[in-house]
């Protein structure tokens, strides 16, 4: 332990799940709020609570203390109810579960998580998709750990080192993920960063938006290791 702390993204990235979170945050929303009708909004790569945030403003609401812990039971109970449709309409994207599977077996490597979902719901969807044993989650970053994307990157590392001593840099913390919002978060937190185009952001978009590097996606395991360790 100690070579690379690799922290994935998950929707584009790992899964492609149609829009079925979409669909469950707008219905929790509409149960959270009580309104038949509201204002959706989108935005590849925010956390979840940034999206609520986001999503109340747009409605012309204001949160107020505990909002979100509420709102995230809601869509906790919406997910479980509809977890059958994730196998249904969603897939693992090419090479993910054979990366995955050299990350969690390199001794020099932790290998978790950086996602704008829940914890919760990241377990879930990994765990639907018989991914969840390659993966460390106690060591992640989480959408409802901080609003700001970036600061999951810090909230990752330090996770790591109170576990287990082990104190990763910049220098050997890398972000996988297909969003600019994803690139952002590694130049802000601090990490590099692996840009995956296989969500709706073209390669070319994600190199100028300062990936260190850039795949089509993850199916060329040794290509993927090689910009991991490089």
């Amino acid at each position: 332990m100690g070579k690379r702390l690799v922290l994935w993204d998950i929707d584009k990235t790992l899964l492609d799940v149609d829009d079925i979170g979409f669909e469950i945050f707008s219905a929790a929303f509409a149960r959270f709020t009580g309104l038949t009708d509201h204002i959706d909004t989108r935005g590849p790569g925010r956390t979840e609570w940034r999206w609520f945030n986001e999503t109340l403003d747009a409605n012309g609401l204001t949160a107020t203390p505990g909002d979100f812990s509420r709102f995230l039971e809601l869509q906790h109970a919406e997910f479980s109810a509809r977890a059958s449709e994730l196998t249904m309409r969603g897939r693992i994207l090419p090479g993910a579960k054979e990366v995955l599977h050299r990350c969690a077996n390199e001794a020099d490597i932790v290998s978790s998580l950086l996602t704008g979902n829940t914890r919760a719901n990241a377990e879930l969807k990994l765990t639907t998709f018989d991914l969840h044993e390659l993966v460390s989650f106690p060591f992640g970053g989480y959408g409802d750990d901080h609003p700001e994307r970036c600061e999951l990157v810090h909230i990752a590392r330090r996770r790591v080192y109170e576990s287990t001593g082990v104190e990763f840099t910049p220098d050997t913390t890398v972000l996988i993920g297909d969003s600019p919002n994803d690139i952002r978060a590694a130049h802000d937190g601090g990490a590099r960063v692996v840009a995956v185009a296989t969500g709706v952001t073209d390669a070319a978009t994600l190199q100028a938006a300062g990936a260190t590097v850039v795949v089509p996606d993850l199916s060329d395991t040794d290509a993927v290791m090689s910009a991991v360790l490089g």
